[in-house]
């Protein structure tokens, strides 16, 4: 079967999407691995599938998001903006609604073509992230060669946010593992490194769980600015540079996070669904 797909990226953080609303696609855990496979399938950091929503008119897609590896993913940022960017040249419009696993995020497309993003509320209880039990999510006794004293945040998904002075030395690809599946994660953890450039622009790196380290992380980011702003470190608006370009993330008074970036379309193919 010959089926459609859109190959986009958020600051590099690239996805594979396919659309399962009209019919179904049949694809299966195997299938989304070897789709996200770099070298036997497309190549993607996530595979995104847009599904009908459950409840009609309670969103105007459902974006589900599955990693290399075939599990499933409660939120992406990243993704959501290249979402919205597909409604919107389908539709005309410019606000919309994503729902996932994890809730809904309200999106706009703005005048100059950037998307923002309701991230929805940090979640900042160790019930939320989740931990293996209670700790101060502020402060994790969690380390690492070259790294300590995280602070840790859900959003959708969970995050821990290592500050350290220079990003350069730090060797990620052999610690991200370690980190991600440190016993204090029951769900593994996305584990992000942040350089403070000034009061309001930060240098982000994340390992993600189950894609290894990305380009860009939405949600990444998202923790960053709050984990930072929570340290004292910044303010509640701040710029987050990522190896893939730059996000602007506003935390909100209310809790709320609102991510803005660009979402790109890479270009559209077929592929023979096996």
């Amino acid at each position: 079967m010959l089926v459609d797909f859109i190959k986009m990226h958020g600051c590099g953080n690239d996805f594979v999407v396919m659309d399962e609303r009209g019919r179904s696609l049949d694809l299966t855990t195997e299938r989304a691995v070897r789709i996200a496979d770099r070298h036997r399938g497309i190549g993607c950091d996530q595979f995104i599938v847009l599904e009908r929503p459950p409840v009609a008119h309670a969103a105007d897609v459902f974006m589900r998001i599955r990693n290399p590896d075939g599990s499933e993913a409660g939120a992406c940022g990243n993704a959501a903006r290249c979402v919205v960017d597909l409604l919107a040249s389908e539709t005309g419009g410019r606000a919309f609604t994503v729902q996932t696993i994890s809730g809904f995020l309200p999106s706009l497309v703005r005048d100059d073509g950037l998307v923002q993003v309701d991230m929805g509320p940090a979640r900042l209880d160790w019930r939320d992230i989740p931990l293996a039990g209670p700790a101060d999510t502020l402060h994790l006794d969690l380390a690492a060669p070259g790294v300590s004293d995280p602070a840790a945040v859900s959003m959708g998904n969970p995050h821990a946010t290592f500050f350290v002075e220079d990003l350069d030395p730090i060797d990620i690809p052999a610690i991200g593992p370690q980190l991600e599946h440190a016993a204090m994660f029951p769900e593994r953890a996305n584990i992000g490194f942040v350089q403070i450039l000034s009061r309001d622009r930060l240098r982000l790196r994340v390992w993600e769980r189950s894609a290894g380290l990305t380009l860009a992380c939405g949600s990444g980011a998202c923790a960053a600015m709050v984990n930072a702003a929570r340290r004292g470190l910044t303010g509640r608006h701040a710029h987050v540079i990522v190896d893939g370009g730059a996000l602007d993330l506003l935390w909100r008074e209310d809790g709320h996070v609102l991510m803005t970036g660009p979402a790109t379309t890479a270009y559209r193919g077929r592929i023979e669904l096996v």
